[in-house]
C-alpha cells in the first residue's frame, strides 16, 4: 500500500463513531493539516492513549499498541546477504539500495506472458499469507511470523518484496488493534482478543503480487469481529464493482457507502495501487469519495486494499517512520487483493 504525504480529515461528515470521539482527540491527540503527526505531538498523544482512551468502552475490549520508545530510530537501507536471500533468486532493483525507482506516468496495461508473471508472483503472496495466517494465535510473536513467512517464500525462489523497500527492515508488515498499516514485525507477543494485519508481497518472474488479511487471535469480541467484517465485505464489494469501462473512482465510492452506513470511517492515509514489474505504480486506487481521474482497462492490474477504522481515520507516525496508528486509538481492520482487469470483468489473482 501507499502513504499519502499530506492528507486532510475525511472529507465527508464523520461517522458516528467518530463524532464520538473528535471531542477527546482534539483535547490531546488532535490533528494538524497532515496525516501524520510530527514527534513534538506524540509524547502528548501517547500520554493520553494511556490515560483518556482507556476509559472509553465504545471501541471494544483490546491492548492498545503504543511506541516502546519515543527516540527517532527509522531504519537505513540495508542490503539483504545471500544467508537471507539466496543468490540465485532473482531481487528488485530497490534491494541493494533501498530505493524505488521512479514512477513511470502511463498505466501499464500487461500481455498474457506479463499477466502469467504476475499471477506466478500472487501464487506465492497468497500462500505466504496462508501461511503466517495459521500461526496467529496468543504468544507468538509477528516476528516469529514474518521468519516463517520470509523462508516460505525464498523457498519458492521468490524475493519478499518488502524487504529493504525504502530500508524497511522485514520481509512483511504485521499491523495489530489499533496500528492502521507498516507495523514492523516484532518481539510482543499477540494476545487473546487482538486481531493483526499480515501483509504479504512477493516479487517472482520480474513481477510482484501483493495480499492482505486481518485476522483474529482467539476470541476477538463482537465490535472486533464486526470491523473484520465490514472491512472484508467492502473489499468484495469494490472488486463486483470492477470491470473494463469502470471508473476507478467506482472502488472509493462503493467501500465508503458501506462503511459509512455501517458505522465505519475509511483510511484516506493509504491507498491501493498499480503493481506488476514495479512494486507501486499508476493507478493509484482511494478507497474514499473522490473524483480522480481514470477508467479501467482489459490488462489493467492493481491492489484494492480498504481500511476501515472504528473511529477517526486519520493516521499517526510513530518515530520508527514506519508504524502508522489511529489518532483516537480506534481499531482499524484491512483486507487486499490483486486483481487484474478483463474483457469480461475481473480477476483475483491473489484468491
Amino acid at each position: 500500500m501507499l502513504s499519502r504525504i499530506s492528507l486532510n480529515i475525511l472529507k465527508r461528515p464523520p461517522c458516528r463513531q467518530a463524532r464520538q470521539v473528535q471531542q477527546l482527540a482534539t483535547r490531546g491527540l488532535a490533528t494538524s493539516n497532515s496525516a501524520y503527526q510530527p514527534r513534538n505531538n506524540l509524547r502528548s498523544a501517547l500520554r493520553h492513549a494511556q490515560q483518556s482512551l482507556d476509559d472509553i468502552s465504545l471501541f471494544g475490549q483490546y491492548r492498545r499498541i503504543i511506541p516502546v520508545s519515543l527516540v527517532a530510530a527509522k531504519p537505513s537501507p540495508r542490503e539483504p546477504p545471500p544467508s537471507m536471500v539466496p543468490a540465485h533468486i532473482s531481487r528488485p532493483a530497490y534491494a541493494k539500495t533501498g530505493s524505488p525507482p521512479t514512477w513511470e506516468t502511463e498505466i501499464p496495461i500487461l500481455e498474457e506472458e506479463e499477466i502469467e508473471c504476475l499471477r506466478a508472483a500472487c501464487e506465492v503472496a497468497r500462500d505466504a499469507l496462508a501461511l503466517g495466517g495459521s500461526m496467529v494465535r496468543a504468544g507468538v510473536t509477528t516476528e516469529a511470523i514474518d521468519d516463517e513467512v520470509h523462508r516460505f517464500i525464498v523457498s519458492r525462489d521468490a524475493y519478499p518484496s518488502c524487504l529493504n523497500y525504502m530500508g524497511f527492515p522485514r520481509s512483511i508488515c504485521t499491523s495489530v488493534n489499533n496500528v492502521i498499516a507498516h507495523g514492523i514485525p516484532g518481539k510482543r507477543p499477540l494476545e487473546e482478543g487482538d486481531f493483526v494485519n499480515i501483509d504479504v508481497t512477493a516479487f517472482k518472474r520480474g513481477f510482484h503480487g501483493d495480499t492482505s488479511a486481518t485476522f483474529g487471535v482467539g476470541q476477538v469480541d463482537p465490535p472486533g469481529v464486526a470491523l473484520m467484517d465490514a472491512t472484508r465485505e467492502s473489499l468484495e464489494l469494490a472488486i463486483q464493482a470492477c470491470g473494463p469501462g469502470v471508473l476507478l473512482a467506482t472502488i472509493g465510492e462503493v467501500i465508503s457507502v458501506h462503511a459509512e452506513a455501517l458505522g465505519y470511517s475509511v483510511s484516506q492515509d493509504l491507498t491501493g495501487h498499480g503493481i506488476g514489474r514495479s512494486f507501486h505504480q499508476n493507478p493509484l486506487i482511494y478507497h474514499h469519495y473522490n473524483e480522480e481521474p481514470g477508467v479501467m482497462e482489459p490488462g489493467m492490474a492493481f491492489t484494492i486494499e480498504p481500511i476501515l477504522c472504528q473511529g477517526v481515520a486519520t493516521g499517526m507516525q510513530w518515530p520508527d517512520g514506519w508504524t502508522i496508528t489511529t489518532t483516537d486509538g480506534g481499531r482499524s481492520a484491512q483486507f487486499e487483493h490483486t486483481v487484474i482487469i478483463t474483457d469480461q470483468g475481473v480477476e483475483v489473482l491473489t484468491a
